[in-house]
């Protein structure tokens, strides 16, 4: 009797994952042809995500065309208030242009998980540094699941490099406390323009000052 053969399946590859493109910035302070330039960036850049990591006003001035630029250009908008706006101000924009207020909140993009917490231990929209931590507590729980996981504040971890940077912006407990304990792979933030662009080490996680001209991320 003749043996059947035996069929030999072809082992399945698991599709890649495509990459989640960011460009982040923070500190506009209503400066309409600086979110131009960043808008006409997302767009050649050809990015998925545009982070705004709050002071997106001067002291809740000049509201106007700070995020209609970017979704101008098709691109899909998270924010954050600063110190220089209240969870009021960052609500109305985000509700008149369609983008997301983060401020104690969570979203899934590509499955990324981003969460965050805007204002600052000083400034017009002040908060305790119980509270900040609590605020980023609230967004981690939501997307604690998935595998890449990014941070959004304004203001800087304490202890950090950025503190150095200044005199009269002192680094957040709250956001080095959350740093520790929800272990995201990246925090972006922003609140000293003298340390934009500078980048550090806080165990695994990747704390990245975007400042003002922006950066562009990929996780």
């Amino acid at each position: 009797m003749e043996k059947k053969k035996k069929s030999i399946g072809v082992a399945k590859t698991k599709p890649k994952k495509s990459k989640l493109k960011i460009l982040a910035s923070g500190d506009i302070h209503g400066d309409t042809g600086l979110a131009e330039k960043l808008a006409e960036r997302a767009k050649k850049e050809n990015v998925d995500l545009v982070i705004l990591c709050g002071d997106l006003t001067l002291g809740e001035t000049s509201t106007s065309n700070i995020i209609g630029p970017f979704v101008k250009r098709n691109k899909k908008v998270i924010l954050i208030p600063g110190n220089h706006e209240t969870v009021a101000t960052a609500d109305f924009l985000a509700e008149l242009y369609g983008a997301k207020n983060l401020h104690g909140y969570s979203v899934k993009y590509k499955d990324v998980g981003l969460f965050g917490c805007g204002g600052a231990n000083i400034g017009l929209f002040q908060l305790g540094e119980k509270e900040i931590f609590s605020l980023l507590q609230k967004g981690f729980s939501k997307i604690k699941y998935l595998d890449k996981k990014i941070m959004v504040t304004h203001v800087h971890p304490s202890g950090t490099k950025m503190e150095k940077f200044t005199k009269f912006f002192p680094g957040s407990e709250g956001v080095k406390k959350a740093i520790d304990t929800f272990k995201p792979d990246i925090l972006l933030c922003s609140h000293v323009h003298e340390a934009e662009g500078i980048e550090e080490k806080i165990g695994k996680t990747r704390v990245i000052n975007v400042g003002r001209k922006g950066k562009i991320i990929e996780i």
